[in-house]
């Protein structure tokens, strides 16, 4: 056993997702300051418990006083029974995880209004599948670089899925004002289809039946098949590198 455990952050790598102070159930981490991972209360980890490691998705997370050999996901241990790295194929039948992918939470309309809507329902689903014997894990990760876009297999803006799965099953875009003027280039961002409807915002009923559905028994669409990073996320993604290397700082763009 380890006198001394905790996790430390490799802040170059983290893509300040909040998983990790999401997830952890120990306290170890400043709530207050998510998504950013700040050690609180390293006393509070329990020895050779690699939890958060385990979920970052961008293998930010070591442990002081490991001795185990473990690694993080990314590095050279990989799980030889998944079909890819989706996890799609391990997923415990009584075992959530919705994650909810997002170009922006500051700007976009469409990414803020479909991230309010998809907690209030979340709120209401979360104590029921409880009730019902499943564990529920709940991430909200920012596709904050193309690298982190092609290793979620990353389609569209914004996109929720359900044990790795989009709970949308196909992708419908329009042109997005917001993400165009975070990159200064033409975006389109998602659009839901719903009972004939066309929305940028999806109402909480689509969300509710879609999530519902894909838990007990439709599955939807897996992110594991071939993949290749959109053109229309890779113009974002040149845009917005373009404009936060302009020496005014983007307002000539």
């Amino acid at each position: 056993m380890a006198k001394i455990w905790y996790p430390v952050i490799d802040y170059l790598t983290c893509a300040e997702c909040g998983t990790c102070v999401a997830t952890c159930p120990h306290g170890v981490y400043d709530s207050a300051k998510a998504p950013a991972p700040v050690v609180k209360s390293p006393e509070a980890c329990v020895d050779h418990c690699h939890g958060c490691g385990n979920r970052c998705p961008v293998g930010a997370i070591t442990y002081v006083g490991d001795d185990t050999g473990w690694t993080p996901p990314n590095g050279t241990q990989e799980s030889k029974e998944a079909c890819c790295s989706c996890g799609c194929e391990t997923s415990s039948e009584k075992k959530i995880v919705v994650e909810y992918l997002y170009l922006d939470l500051q700007t976009c309309n469409r990414c803020i209004g479909t991230d309010t809507v998809l907690d209030e329902v979340m709120a209401t689903l979360t104590p029921a599948l409880r009730l019902a014997g499943f564990d529920i894990e709940y991430n909200k990760i920012e596709m904050k670089t193309a690298e982190l876009a092609e290793r979620f297999r990353f389609l569209s803006s914004p996109t929720i899925r359900v044990n790795s799965r989009d709970i949308c099953g196909f992708v419908k875009e329009n042109s997005c004002g917001c993400c165009s003027e975070i990159s200064g280039t033409d975006v389109d961002c998602r659009v839901f289809e719903y009972n004939g409807e066309s929305y940028e915002v999806p109402p909480k009923e689509m969300l509710a039946e879609a999530i519902l559905k894909t838990v007990f028994g439709a599955k939807g669409d897996c992110s594991c098949g071939d993949y290749r990073l959109p053109d229309n996320l890779k113009t974002f993604y040149e845009g917005k590198a373009s404009k936060s290397a302009c020496s005014c700082g983007g307002n000539c763009c």
